[in-house]
């Protein structure tokens, strides 16, 4: 699990704003431009290469 002082620094390296803990705790989601980034063996995987295209609702 991602701590709270870890999320509350971390910002998209696409639009640089800030990124949210998904349901699952699998991925960070960019709701400004829609990108999922995985979280690996509790490590945020914050590359643009390895960012998904989501749907926002």
């Amino acid at each position: 699990m991602i701590s709270k002082e870890l999320l509350e620094i971390l910002a998209c390296p696409i639009c640089k704003e800030s990124v949210a803990l998904d349901l699952d705790g699998e991925r960070l989601i960019c709701h400004h431009c829609g990108k999922a980034y995985p979280i690996r063996n509790e490590i945020p995987v914050m590359l643009v290469e390895e960012a998904e295209d989501i749907k926002l609702s």
